[in-house]
C-alpha cells in the first residue's frame, strides 16, 4: 500500500483527463508520455529505433477494454490528458494506426504498434499490480534507456526507483499539516476552522484564493459539460457490450415530469447527473477524476444536490454558488488526500471500495459540511458512507467501465447524500473513526482475492454473457 505517500492537494485529486479510466487510461498515458520526455531530456530520442512496452498485472487485464494501449500510444506522442480533448486523441490515434508508427515525443517517428506490446497479466510486481515498463532500443538493437511506472490510481504514477510521492502531488510546507483524520480534527478544534478552511489554507501556499476558487468553479464547469455531453448523445456505449445510453432519455423525461426542479425530484436528477458522468467517462470523453474515472459521477451527483436542493443553495448570505462548490470541493479533496495516504483509491489495489467507496465518502463530507455540519458530523458522514461500501468489489463486465460501474455511480451518491444527513441528525460522536474504516478498507482490500480487483476474473465479469 502507498502509506508513505504525502498529503496531496485539491488540484492533484481533481484532475481533468479523458475516459474511460483514471488508472489504466489516464496514469499510462502520463507515464508514456513521462517516458518520451525522458528520451528527449537525455538527448538520446533521435537515436530510437524502437520501443518495447511491457504491461502487467491488471493494466494488461483489462487494459483494453479501459483503454490502456491506446493511452500508451498517444502518450508515447506526447499527449497529455489533460490536455488533449477527445476529437484529438481519435485523430491522433487514426493516423497511429494507418502509419504503424508513432511520432516519439511529438519529434521523431518510430515504429510502434499495440500488437506488439507484452502483455503480462498474471505477473503482478510487488509495488503495485497497475505496471509498465518502457526500454527504447537505439543501433545493433543497444537499450538507450529503460524505466518502469506504477499506475497507483486517480491518474497519479510513480517510478521504479524513486520514492514514494506520485508524479504530480504537491507537497507545500503546509501551515496545517495533517495525515489522519484525527490530526484533521484536532487542528479544527485547536484553531476554530472548518475542514474546508484547513483545507483551503494549505492550498494558499501554492496559489491566491482567488485563482483557488476559479480553479475549483472550472473543475465543476468541465463536470457539468461532461453531463451536458453525455446527455446529447444517443445509441449504445463502445466496446461491443450494447450497453444503451440513458441520460438522453431520462433528461427529455425530466423536462416534461419536472420543469422546476421540484425538490421531490432530487433523486431522479442526481441518478441523472452520476449516470451522465460515468457514459461520458465510458466513451471516452473529457473527465475530471473525482478521485478517480470509473468513481467520477459521485462527487458532481452529490454537488449537484448541493448547490440545488440544501439551505445553502437558496441563501444568498452564503456567497452564492462558487462558495458551496468550493467548500464542497476543498472539504471532499482533505478526505481524498487521507485515503490517497493511508489506504488507495486504486480499484486494481483494494478493489471498487478504494473508488467508490472512497468517492462516495469524500462526497459525504463535501455535502455535510455544506448542510452546516461540525468537523466532527463531517468526520462521522465520510466514516458512514465507506462503512457501508466496504468490501465492494471491481469486475467489470469485459474489462470495460460500465457494468456494474455506471449504475453503481448512482446508487454511491444516493448513499452519500444518507450518510451526510444521518451524520447531522447526530452530535459526531460515533463508535467507529473514519480513521479505523480507513484501515479496515486497506486491510479488506490486502485480504481480497485478485479476481475481483480490476481483472475481469471474478464476479459478474465471469457469470454474465457478454453479448
Amino acid at each position: 500500500m502507498t502509506t508513505s505517500e504525502a498529503t496531496v492537494g485539491v488540484f492533484d485529486l481533481f484532475t481533468v483527463g479523458i475516459g474511460p479510466s483514471s488508472s489504466h487510461t489516464v496514469g499510462p498515458m502520463k507515464a508514456a508520455a513521462t517516458f518520451a520526455a525522458h528520451l528527449t531530456d537525455q538527448q538520446v530520442i533521435d537515436r530510437v529505433e524502437s520501443v518495447r512496452v511491457d504491461i502487467f498485472g491488471s493494466l494488461a487485464a483489462t487494459g483494453r477494454g479501459h483503454g490502456t494501449f491506446t493511452a500508451v500510444l498517444l502518450g508515447l506522442e506526447g499527449v497529455r490528458p489533460d490536455a488533449v480533448t477527445p476529437a484529438e486523441a481519435d485523430e491522433r490515434l487514426a493516423a497511429i494506426t494507418s502509419t504503424g508508427t508513432v511520432l516519439l515525443a511529438g519529434s521523431h517517428r518510430i515504429p510502434c504498434r499495440i500488437e506488439d506490446f507484452v502483455l503480462r497479466p498474471l505477473t503482478v510486481r510487488q509495488r503495485h499490480t497497475n505496471a509498465i515498463s518502457f526500454t527504447a532500443f537505439g543501433p545493433a538493437e543497444t537499450v538507450l534507456a529503460a524505466e518502469a511506472y506504477y499506475s497507483i490510481g486517480g491518474g497519479f504514477i510513480v517510478r521504479d526507483g524513486d520514492d514514494a510521492q506520485p508524479a504530480g502531488a504537491t507537497s507545500p510546507p503546509a501551515p496545517l499539516p495533517f495525515r489522519t483524520a484525527a490530526d484533521l480534527l484536532t487542528i479544527c478544534d485547536d484553531s476554530g476552522l472548518t475542514i474546508s478552511q484547513v483545507m483551503l489554507a494549505n492550498e494558499r501556499t501554492l496559489r491566491s484564493h482567488a485563482d483557488i476558487r476559479q480553479g475549483l468553479r472550472k473543475l465543476w464547469q468541465v463536470m457539468e459539460a461532461c453531463v451536458h455531453s453525455a446527455i446529447a448523445r444517443v445509441g449504445v456505449l463502445p466496446g461491443g457490450l450494447g450497453v444503451r445510453r440513458r441520460a438522453g432519455d431520462w433528461a427529455a423525461r425530466l423536462a416534461v415530469e419536472d420543469p422546476d426542479h421540484r425538490d421531490e425530484y432530487w433523486q431522479q436528477r442526481v441518478n441523472l447527473v452520476a449516470l451522465a458522468v460515468n457514459e461520458e467517462n465510458a466513451s471516452g470523453g473529457r473527465i475530471v477524476t473525482a478521485p478517480t474515472n470509473g468513481a467520477a459521477g459521485i462527487i458532481p451527483a452529490v454537488l449537484y444536490y448541493a448547490l440545488h436542493y440544501t439551505p445553502a443553495s437558496r441563501s444568498v448570505e452564503i456567497g452564492g454558488e462558487d462558495d458551496i462548490i468550493e467548500r464542497f470541493l476543498l472539504t471532499a479533496a482533505a478526505i481524498g488526500s487521507l485515503y490517497k495516504a493511508n489506504a488507495s483509491i486504486s480499484g486494481a489495489e483494494v478493489g471498487c471500495q478504494g473508488e467508490v467507496g472512497s468517492a462516495s465518502s469524500m462526497a459525504a463530507a463535501g455535502l455535510a459540511e455544506i448542510l452546516g455540519g461540525t468537523p466532527r458530523q463531517v468526520e462521522n458522514a465520510a466514516e458512514i458512507a465507506m462503512e457501508h461500501n466496504l468490501g465492494l468489489t471491481c469486475d467489470p463486465i469485459g474489462g470495460l467501465v460500465q457494468v456494474p460501474c455506471i449504475e453503481r455511480n448512482a446508487i454511491a451518491a444516493a448513499k452519500a447524500i444518507n450518510a451526510a444527513k444521518m451524520a447531522l441528525w447526530g452530535d459526531g460522536s460515533h463508535h467507529v473513526s473514519l480513521d479505523q474504516v480507513i484501515a479496515t478498507m486497506r486491510e479488506t482490500g490486502a485480504d481480497m482475492s485478485d479476481k475481483y480487483k480490476e481483472t475481469a476474473l471474478g464476479g459478474l465479469a465471469v457469470n454474465v454473457v457478454e453479448c
